[in-house]
């Protein structure tokens, strides 16, 4: 009788053991790296994408975390180009209508104020990036792109449509070549 229960506690021991350390294989497998897809919509170009957590929730059921995505293609000569850096949150968010620095007629731009902190420092960057056609996400420019891609962790925070504060965090790859070369992004300037 003892035989039997030792031999049916074995195969409960066995996978016991062995859970740990698959599950803690699979962490460190997951390790943040950007994500490369080819993307052909008239013109060649390369995805980057990087997915990032949230540090402050939007409100409502967010199933999918936030995602910087980068399309790069071909400029002119050899050189890579960055056509489109997009912050995906996957909720509504609210805008902000800005009035250009020069009128001409009456006209404002839609905007979401966002605040970019990289690395721990105590200050924010505070920029305004133009909301995406659906309204669930935020475009940014070069400039951005380079402070991100420079940086170890990076710090956005937004609002959503009701003005409550979201807050992601990406945690960038050391390394980040393949992304710089696509774009022609120097972060060594």
């Amino acid at each position: 009788m003892r035989s039997t229960t030792l031999l049916a506690l074995v195969p409960l021991l066995w996978a016991s053991l062995a859970f740990p350390a698959r599950a803690q294989q699979q962490s460190s497998s997951s390790a943040q790296a950007w994500r490369q897809t080819q993307v052909t919509d008239g013109t060649a170009s390369t995805r980057f994408s990087l997915t990032g957590k949230f540090l402050k929730r939007p409100a409502g059921d967010v199933s999918n975390p936030p995602v910087l995505a980068i399309d790069c293609g071909r400029g002119r000569g050899s050189k890579g180009r960055l056509i489109n850096g997009n912050l995906q949150v996957g909720v509504p968010l609210k805008i902000n209508y800005v009035e250009p620095s020069e009128i001409h007629g009456t006209s404002y731009y839609p905007k979401v104020f966002v605040q970019v902190r990289v690395d721990d420092e105590a200050k924010k960057d505070k920029r305004q990036w133009t909301p995406g056609k659906d309204k669930t996400s935020a475009v940014f420019a070069k400039y951005s792109l380079k402070k991100m891609l420079s940086a170890h962790t990076v710090e956005i925070t937004t609002q959503d449509d009701a003005g409550n504060d979201v807050v992601m965090q990406f945690d960038v790859p050391s390394d980040s070549k393949a992304v710089e070369a696509a774009c022609d992004v120097d972060t060594r300037k």
